[in-house]
């Protein structure tokens, strides 16, 4: 039988299952953006809404490591974690800004690549969001950060497309500018929910 001198302190648990929710709250306020006739300044102030509670939960975990004496484990690896999920939310937000700012949703209509990026990333969303709750038991993870990387090579194919299309001479040069900050940004969140995966694997790894 395997004996462990770490305590399985639940509130950490729970913080980086409340930021993962979190993101797919994002990713599903994002998708709202493809409806005909959204408001998109409602869906900027909702992201931004997320992403201040998010920015609480993050400060809310560094003070339980700063107060805790014997962590679940190591404490670099859960402020890291923390880190990775709050830098995931704050790309997510970028991108809702970006759009409403620059009024990109005024065009007839946003790239096709651009929504197949952002199914990617709701899809890594609730990926992870299912998986925080295993790093409890630091069980069954492994499908967890495979697909996760899987679906971030997807996501890498989906940017590149979208900067085909958008070099294409479809777009006016302004508009080629404002919307390759929003690729760039969804991409970033992309490779953000990646380096999550893969700090969860190396916490598993060391766990094991």
């Amino acid at each position: 039988m395997k004996f462990s001198f770490r305590p399985t302190e639940g509130a950490f648990y729970e913080l980086f299952t409340r930021a993962a929710q979190n993101l797919v709250r994002g990713t599903e306020l994002l998708n709202e953006l493809a409806l005909p006739g959204v408001d998109v300044q409602s869906v900027s102030e909702r992201l931004t809404e997320v992403e201040h509670d998010s920015d609480q939960i993050t400060h809310d975990l560094y003070k339980k490591i700063n107060s805790t004496f014997i962590t679940p484990f190591d404490r670099e690896d859960i402020y890291r974690l923390g880190s990775l999920l709050d830098d995931v939310m704050d790309h997510l937000e970028a991108v809702g800004n970006l759009l409403y700012l620059y009024g990109l949703t005024k065009l007839p209509a946003l790239p096709r690549e651009l929504h197949e990026l952002v199914n990617v990333l709701d899809q890594q969303a609730k990926l992870t969001a299912e998986a925080m709750p295993r790093l409890k038991s630091m069980k069954d993870l492994e499908d967890y950060w495979i697909e996760c990387n899987r679906l971030e090579n997807d996501g890498d194919q989906a940017y590149r497309m979208l900067l085909v299309r958008l070099f294409s001479g479809e777009y006016d040069a302004l508009t080629v500018l404002k919307m390759k900050e929003v690729a760039d940004e969804l991409e970033a969140a992309c490779d953000a929910f990646e380096h999550v995966a893969n700090t969860v694997e190396t916490i598993a790894v060391k766990e094991s």
